[in-house]
Parts: structure tokens; C-alpha cells; sequence
């Protein structure tokens, strides 16, 4: 039996077993690397998709429940990494090996959706979830604020993400050139 559902804006179907979890249906048969496996348990985080706007963990629901619902992941958060959690990112160079991104990123958007300026002690809560190995969970929380200043602040005075220089012959012009922060921010690290 099928299960149709919208997916990053789009209309989707698959014809798979109802029980199989959403992580491996958007992995394994829509080809969308972005969501990561890392527990299986819904304990790390890694695999965050919104589903009707809420931060759900993929691994441990089963594609039956999204039957009707709109999914976004990762690859569907944005159009050219506008979202401003993905320009914060950037901006605030966040990932380091970037597994965990795409995970913190979906969580940080739902949370801004629905609280465009929240408190340290909100993110803290909202992010507790997600396991980062690296420790970068400062940077989570500034990049997080630096997102809600962007969003509240006019389109015109927005500037595109740009990179502090801190490596000889980098000029501050320079976008991060690194794999995991560019990844991280499109879903395309595996």
C-alpha cells in the first residue's frame, strides 16, 4: 500500500512497508542523505525532520505516521542556505565534523518558528537532545540568537553569512570553504 505525504513541498508516494522508520524510507529509497543515522533510539538527535513543522526524530517513526502530514528535512529546509539558522551556522563557523548538524539545525529552526526570540534557558531546553560529540554547543546557542536577530531584522539590512579571516592569506570576504560547515547547512554530508 502507498503512503503519500509532502515532502519538502512536494508531493510524494512510496509503496514500502508501513512499520519501516522515516529516516530509512528518506535514506535509502528518496535518496536524501542530509538526515543522519546515529542511534536508532531517538536519543542523539541526528535524524531531526520536521513533520507538520514540529522537530521529530525520523529513526523511530514509522512512515505510516506521516501518511497525509508534510515532512521537511535538511535538503528542504531552504532554497540556497537562506534559512537563518543556516546562514548563522556559517556565519558562526558551528560544525566541526558536522554529523550532528542537519539535526541541530532542523531543531534550532522548529524552535524559532515557534519562539522568534527565546532565552538561553529555551534553546538550552530545546537543543538538550542533540548529541553534538564535538562539544560545540556554544556556538549552537550563539548561532541560535544570531539566527533570531536575522530573522527579526529587515530583509534589506541582511547581509549574506560572511567568515571572520583567522587563517594566514584568508581574506574576511571568504566563505567557509570547510566540507562539514557547507555540508552540515545543505544536508549534502553524508
Amino acid at each position: 500500500m502507498a503512503i503519500q505525504f509532502t515532502l519538502n513541498g512536494k508531493a510524494q508516494s512510496v509503496d514500502v512497508d508501513p512499520q519501516m522508520p522515516l529516516l530509512w524510507v528518506l535514506r535509502d529509497r528518496l535518496n536524501l542523505k542530509g538526515t543522519k543515522f546515529g542511534c536508532g533510539m531517538a536519543l542523539c538527535g541526528a535524524c531531526t525532520v520536521h513533520i507538520d513543522g514540529e522537530a521529530t526524530r525520523s529513526c523511530i517513526t514509522p512512515i505510516s505516521e506521516v501518511a497525509g502530514k508534510k515532512v521537511t528535512t535538511i535538503e528542504g529546509l531552504s532554497a540556497g542556505l537562506s534559512h537563518p539558522v543556516q546562514e548563522a551556522w556559517i556565519e558562526l563557523d558551528v560544525p566541526q565534523c558536522g554529523y550532528c548538524q542537519s539535526g541541530q539545525i532542523m531543531s534550532a529552526a522548529a524552535l524559532l518558528a515557534k519562539k522568534p526570540r527565546p532565552t538561553d534557558a529555551e534553546v538550552d531546553d530545546a537543543m538538550s537532545g542533540i548529541i553534538c560529540r564535538c562539544g560545540t554547543y556554544q556556538r549552537i546557542r550563539e548561532a541560535i540568537h544570531r539566527a533570531a536577530q536575522m530573522h527579526a531584522a529587515p530583509a534589506r539590512q541582511k547581509a549574506s553569512p560572511q567568515k571572520k579571516a583567522n587563517k594566514p592569506g584568508e581574506t574576511a570576504a571568504m566563505m567557509p570553504d570547510e566540507p562539514a560547515a557547507v555540508g552540515a547547512a545543505t544536508g549534502g554530508a553524508e
